[in-house]
């Protein structure tokens, strides 16, 4: 016998629910639980079937189809751990005009040089204007092939003719099968389009790279099965106001699913930039109040990142304002409460301000220390030494732990020209050139420093 019952699922994030629902219970969606038709439950059991490949002991496997092949872009390769790997699918998301379809135009081409054909596939612009771009960036060559189609089958034909060994989708919302209902750019038709390219990616053992629209939130569109069927999930952040672009990887089936890659955005295309902690620190002759420089760590990569904040009287009797510009707000707050209270610096009737320094978000523990000394230093206007880096958590107690990667941290910050840290006690070995500062607490830094 067989039983059967209604079936509502959620297009957002797959939620299955035997009745309807107006908001999904896993992902609070309104609206996105649908019936899919009545579902029968066997109750016989499955039987053994054909098998693909026999299984092997894992020693065994082969790896040549698996090795990542290096794209050219020293700063890419770095956040995919190596380069691309042959039938990996990769989605990259991006706000519009942060300089996603110049950095992959650029990567297709460079693979295009070295590994044969590549095909890019347009479905928000037409040919002409890709082959625009190209001509700026310089990024023509004969292995490159350019379509510009919304319809999977189309994409699925071009494919087929040019054989390429990367393919460039741009962007998988714009392009919808004729397969599924849905409308375009919906949860079905992207989920439909993912799923089919990515069996043709693992068949032909082509790598493809799938370009994805995100929310006013910064999340990527779409439903979160999406992130699900791909193997690599880079997003690439930047302020329109700055020509600085971080490319980072949320999701690395090859390698490290934290590493950091650094652009720069001019007529020329994107440009990797090999050592970007000038980017991130301010130069000045002279040492200013309200500002100190950190060492963040960035996957494997140290970065010196410059932290300043600004303290002022507040203003017409109401509550005095906080401001946070690429820190975590939650996390100021902490801060200044530990230094009103640990280190005796007053702000409860202060307007305080708060900033990195190039558009770089920094929100890791180890720039506690930099921004308390920093909030310090613009309540006393007096600046701090020049040449000191701090590095440290500060708890709720005012004392000052160690963090991970130390010696890393500090080993950046004396090839950088810095002479003193500010760390916590047993930081281990201060490399050559660069003078320790251990302290126990919040107060016994402010005490050192002024």
């Amino acid at each position: 016998m067989k039983s059967s019952r209604p079936a509502h699922r959620c297009s957002e994030c797959g939620y299955a629910s035997a009745k309807w629902v107006g908001r999904c219970p896993e992902c609070q969606t309104w609206g996105s639980v649908q019936e899919v038709g009545a579902v029968a439950s066997p109750l016989r059991a499955v039987s053994a079937g054909p098998v693909s490949a026999k299984a092997r002991p894992i020693g065994q496997v082969e790896l040549a189809g698996a090795r990542a092949v290096p794209t050219g872009i020293a700063e890419f390769d770095r956040v995919l751990g190596g380069g691309l790997v042959p039938g990996a699918v990769l989605l990259v998301a991006g706000e519009p005009g942060v300089g996603k379809s110049t950095l992959l135009l650029e990567v297709a081409h460079r693979v295009a040089a070295a590994n044969g054909p590549t095909l890019v596939v347009s479905g928000e612009e037409s040919a002409a204007q890709v082959r625009l771009r190209a001509e700026r960036i310089g990024a023509l060559h004969d292995q490159l092939y350019l379509a510009a189609e919304t319809e999977l089958s189309a994409v699925l034909a071009h494919v087929e003719d040019v054989q390429p060994t990367l393919l460039v989708l741009d962007s998988v919302q714009t392009v919808r099968s004729p397969a599924v209902d849905g409308t375009d750019g919906g949860a079905t038709q992207v989920r439909a389009v993912a799923s089919a390219l990515s069996a043709v990616a693992r068949n032909r053992n082509m790598t493809t790279i799938l370009v994805g629209h995100v929310t006013k939130d910064g999340a990527i569109a779409g439903p979160r099965a999406l992130e699900h069927l791909v193997d690599v999930v880079v997003s690439f952040d930047g302020e329109r106001h700055s020509t600085l672009r971080l490319v980072r990887a949320t999701k690395n089936r090859f390698g490290p699913a934290d590493e950091i890659g650094c652009f720069e955005i001019g007529d020329g295309g994107v440009v990797g930039v090999p050592d970007p902690s000038h980017l991130f620190v301010s130069r000045r002759s002279a040492p200013v109040p309200g500002s100190c420089v950190t060492v963040t760590m960035e996957g494997s990569r140290p970065l010196l990142a410059e932290v300043q904040a600004l303290v002022a009287t507040a203003g017409g009797g109401g509550s005095p304002r906080r401001a946070v510009s690429g820190l975590d707000s939650q996390r100021i707050a902490m801060i200044n409460a530990v230094v009103e209270r640990r280190g005796g610096v007053r702000l409860a009737d202060a307007d305080v301000f708060a900033a990195s320094v190039g558009g770089v978000r920094i929100a890791e523990p180890a720039a506690d220390l930099s921004l308390a000394l920093a909030i310090a230093s613009a309540s006393k206007d007096r600046p701090l030494p020049a040449g000191l880096v701090a590095i440290g958590e500060v708890g709720l107690s005012g004392e000052i732990r160690r963090v991970g990667g130390t010696g890393r941290r500090l080993a950046e910050a004396a090839r950088q020209g810095y002479t003193a840290a500010l760390v916590p006690q047993e930081s281990g070995p201060a490399p050559r050139g660069l003078r320790l500062i251990e302290v126990p607490d919040l107060g016994a830094a402010f005490a050192r420093m002024w």
